[in-house]
């Protein structure tokens, strides 16, 4: 921008109190001053906005670039997925077109799946005694009558 020193506004400002005259020149100063700062202001403005387009322009830039790398892998990758596949389906047919592999009990369908049955008896039954006795969990179930025939008084039988 323009350089001005001190002796060059001094300058002005003996110019600016002649020509104006000290009852005005307050006021001008004042209103040259909102200009300036409107100006600076105004060209800042216009200043980011040039950058933020210059960035926006670069990041269009950077998204077609990545666009055109993914691009270029994912065709890599599913050209290998499509030999690997078709070299898969080789294997296999060959495999399954061998005479020796028909004749043998391997080509019985395989076995329906059937789900494992948990035995909750058997988890219960590997917890410790003494772990058992500590945590207050009943050794043996009693039905009703058994419960009462343990905890009734001796001598009385019915």
């Amino acid at each position: 921008m323009l350089d001005f020193g001190f002796d060059k506004i001094a300058l002005i400002g003996a110019v600016a109190l002649i020509v104006i005259g000290p009852e005005k020149l307050p006021r001008v100063a004042r209103t040259v001053g909102t200009l300036l700062g409107k100006a600076q202001r105004y060209v800042s403005d216009v200043k980011a906005e040039v950058n933020r387009s210059i960035e926006l322009e670069e990041l269009q830039k950077m998204k077609t670039q990545f666009q055109s790398a993914v691009q270029d892998v994912e065709q890599s990758v599913r050209q290998e997925v499509d030999s690997a596949t078709q070299a898969f389906d080789q294997s296999w047919r060959d495999v399954t077109s061998d005479s020796s592999y028909e004749s043998t009990s391997l080509a019985a369908p395989p076995p329906e799946y059937r789900h494992p049955k948990k035995n909750w008896r058997l988890k219960r039954g590997a917890t410790p005694m003494w772990f058992k006795q500590k945590a207050g969990v009943k050794r043996h179930t009693q039905s009703g009558a058994a419960r009462v025939a343990r905890f009734r008084p001796p001598g009385i039988h019915r």
